[in-house]
């Protein structure tokens, strides 16, 4: 069963998508923190470094975005590009104003990247201005569909514009694209309005906000339900399924915290999946398990027996293992959002038809993954390469931050969690007691978060909830914890925070 279960709290929505039971994907967007891929800016180019063939651009975000030359050319000119060598300063102008989308989140010490290909998502094409091109998703394998979409599409496409029709246009017909491309031009012809108005830096179009791209992108014919604690957003969803899927509509679902008495991410026993994303070891059902570290360029992930001794002999041990671990691995690369530069040591194989097997594994699962992933081989030093697009921040960093009790050589729940934590406690008191009034101890470094924006989180914590709620912070409260006394009279804990 192939589910959407969405946690829509006060200060982030968590979208986890599930096959058979298993968490298999995780989006969270904090509501001060809107990812900006997919986001189109009138820039200004700042520098142009014809050493590193690239230039920043000035799109009004705290730090510059990066374009290189072979994102700053116009699709029609790419192939000359390739056949001729093009400086960017050739191309590029300090002070030139330039409109680029983000195709890469800001990420550690580095601004976004950005390039001037365009593309707009709809729900069955991929709108490309400036381009000629007609494509057809890879992910719809039959020949014969491709060819009817294609000629469909060749019909349909307005000049100078290109399209791609994404895997949901499999088995449409021409009404459905017609009324997508529709969509797609208005939104195209409004961005050509807004470049000429204003001068750069602006925003010229923001991409959907999570909810919004989780029913376009995520929510298709083999989703069997979208479930939503937040009656607003749940409305919300309705209608926006209603105009882009209707016959979907039956599938969105509400589930009330309160008539349940329990999260909706321990009522699908999520919450456990998700403290497992950011740790580092991974066990197998066999007995194995599988290591994985990180760093901002690259990922070594270890393969190891662990208990599972097997029933023949060494050889077939290794190779069930290897298997295993090698789904597991697809799993986890589309999990945690792993991307760059991505380094496999098996256990060791000597027979190359064992090896072959083994990569055939990992190759059908990763086809389950919608971003691209390149399998390069097994080296002479018996280990696998692989690179996977690198999109946005890996969630281990979204979930967690750096511990201060390790000096960032580890991690801890970071502050939003912990509010999230304090959320579903305080629903769950204002539910199961006649308490008046709460007192909860913290990390200082949470007391930090709540006081910012003028106190409105434990405002808006207090309204929700109906109970008055006195925070404290204490050193001595670890940052992954939080400490939560209910009073049934206000007084009495209003002098029992006095008094402390």
């Amino acid at each position: 069963m192939n589910q959407i279960i969405i946690d829509s709290s006060l200060t982030q929505i968590c979208v986890a998508l599930m096959e058979n039971e298993d968490l298999v994907e995780v989006y969270i967007e904090r509501k001060n923190n809107r990812r900006t891929v997919g986001d189109i800016y009138k820039g200004r180019v700042t520098n142009v470094l014809p050493g590193m063939q690239a230039a920043f651009v000035d799109i009004g975000l705290k730090k510059n975005a990066f374009l290189y030359v072979k994102d700053a050319i116009f699709p029609m000119h790419v192939k000359q590009f390739k056949e001729e060598k093009v400086s960017i300063k050739d191309i590029l102008k300090s002070g030139q104003d330039i409109v680029v989308q983000v195709i890469k989140e800001p990420m550690g010490t580095k601004g976004p990247r950005v390039t001037t290909h365009l593309t707009l998502p709809g729900r069955y094409l991929v709108l490309m201005p400036y381009n000629n091109y007609v494509g057809i998703s890879r992910r719809i394998e039959d020949e014969e569909e491709r060819k009817r979409l294609k000629k469909l599409i060749d019909e349909l496409k307005p000049e100078h514009i290109g399209l791609i029709v994404r895997t949901e246009g499999m088995g449409k017909g021409k009404d459905d694209f017609k009324e997508d491309l529709n969509n797609l031009m208005r939104i195209w012809e409004n961005i050509e309005r807004e470049k000429k108005l204003g001068l750069a830096p602006r925003v010229l179009y923001k991409d959907l906000d999570l909810l919004q791209r989780t029913v376009r992108d995520l929510f298709t014919s083999d989703i069997e339900q979208l479930v939503i604690n937040d009656r607003e957003k749940y409305k919300h969803i309705l209608e926006l399924v209603d105009i882009l899927s209707p016959h979907l509509k039956e599938r969105v679902k509400y589930f009330n915290e309160e008539d349940e008495g329990i999260g909706i991410f321990q009522y699908y026993k999520i919450e456990n999946m998700l403290n497992d994303v950011a740790s580092q070891v991974v066990h197998l059902k066999s007995g194995g398990y599988i290591v994985i570290d990180q760093t901002e360029a690259l990922t070594v992930i270890d393969v190891n027996t662990g208990k599972y001794v097997g029933n023949i002999d060494l050889q077939d041990t290794i190779l069930k293992i290897n298997k295993e671990a090698a789904e597991e691995i697809a799993k986890q690369l589309r999990l945690r959002d792993i991307g760059g530069i991505i380094v496999v040591d098996f256990i060791d194989m000597e027979d190359s038809y064992e090896k072959e097997e083994v990569l055939e594994v990992l190759q059908n699962a990763l086809d389950k993954d919608k971003t691209k992933t390149t399998v390069l081989g097994i080296t002479k030093l018996g280990l696998l390469e692989m690179t996977r697009k690198k999109v946005r921040e890996r969630i281990g960093t979204i979930v967690l931050t750096k511990c201060p009790y390790c000096q960032g050589t580890g991690s801890v729940l970071s502050e939003y969690m912990i509010i999230q934590k304090i959320e579903k406690e305080l629903k769950r008191i204002a539910l199961h007691t006649n308490a008046e009034a709460v007192a909860i101890e913290v990390n200082p470094l949470v007391i930090k978060v709540l006081d910012s924006e003028n106190g409105m989180l434990l405002k808006d914590l207090e309204n929700i909830t109906g109970l008055k709620v006195f925070v404290k912070g204490n050193d001595l409260v670890h940052a992954n914890h939080i400490k939560v006394k209910a009073y049934g009279s206000m007084e009495r804990v209003r002098k029992t925070v006095i008094s402390n």
